[in-house]
């Protein structure tokens, strides 16, 4: 599942650059010094938080987990009424506060911070993307290494900053060795993103890679079948593109996602500033 590719004419020059990515930082240790690491995942293990004026999604997420079974996020429970502008934030914060140092799933005895989300409450786009890597294990907030500067870069070149945008990712916690999240992982962490999309109430949502799809869409496809094509979820449109990190794999798709990105930027109106724009 994981990410796919990315580019190389036709886009903007000062994030297409690769030498203009920053190098990471090192790994964080496997084991937060505050958490035994001989404790059982399985005798820590915590129900998952009902959504608040929703029914319980336990008994749903233990059928589908058994039986491996994707489900979109428009199917996982009706969209709610939305909240006004200026309660956003607090309701973000209660979602965080439900979540406390979460350990439902297995993630959480490698981690050291818990990755919530960045960006502002009241965005219109909002990016979701795989998982936390070593950057944002330690430092707690999503996309902060070279896959993140580049988002930045790609942010930037649509002619918006990050503070006007959402980021969150499909799990919340660093899976080791930075592998795809599990099943189990991934669908356990569910109900709080789907909360945080339904609170933020953006007007598109950029699926960053195969996993940020498979989940939101609840069906796996190769992402040349998803690109370039309108989707829905959770009444917002839902584009799909490359993930950032294999951006910095294979430079050679960035063309390919900036058309995707252009779509976006068609669908909300942006025009890229001057500086960004690509060079013939």
């Amino acid at each position: 599942m994981g990410v796919f590719s990315f580019y190389r004419n036709g886009e903007p020059e000062h994030w297409l650059d690769p030498t203009a990515v920053q190098q990471p930082a090192a790994p964080p240790p496997l084991v937060s010094a505050t958490r035994p690491a001989t404790a059982s995942p399985i005798a820590s293990a915590q129900p998952i938080a009902p959504i608040i004026s929703r029914p319980s999604p336990e008994e749903t997420d233990i059928a589908r987990a058994s039986a491996n079974q994707l489900v979109s996020f428009d199917a996982l429970a009706p969209l709610p009424a939305p909240i006004a502008p200026a309660k956003k934030a607090a309701a973000l914060a209660t979602i965080r506060e439900e979540l406390g140092e979460c350990t439902r799933c297995a993630l959480s005895y490698g981690r050291n911070k818990i990755v919530f989300s960045d960006g502002d409450p009241n965005a219109e786009l909002m990016f979701v993307g795989e998982g936390p890597g070593a950057d944002e294990d330690e430092q707690g907030i999503p996309f902060v290494g070279r896959a993140g500067h580049l988002l930045n870069n790609m942010i930037t070149a649509m002619g918006l900053s990050r503070e006007q945008v959402y980021i969150a990712n499909i799990v919340k916690c660093r899976p080791p060795g930075n592998r795809v999240p599990e099943f189990s992982e991934a669908t356990t962490c569910s109900p709080f993103l789907l909360r945080q999309i339904d609170v933020v109430r953006p007007k598109v949502i950029v699926a960053l890679g195969a996993t940020a799809a498979t989940y939101l869409l609840g069906r796996k496809s190769a992402l040349s079948l998803l690109r370039g094509n309108w989707h829905t979820c959770r009444g917002a449109k839902l584009a799909v593109t490359y993930h950032p990190a294999f951006l910095l794999r294979d430079p050679r798709q960035k063309k390919e996602t900036w058309k995707d990105l252009q779509m976006v930027m068609a669908e909300l109106g942006l025009k890229p500033p001057k500086s960004a724009t690509p060079s013939e």
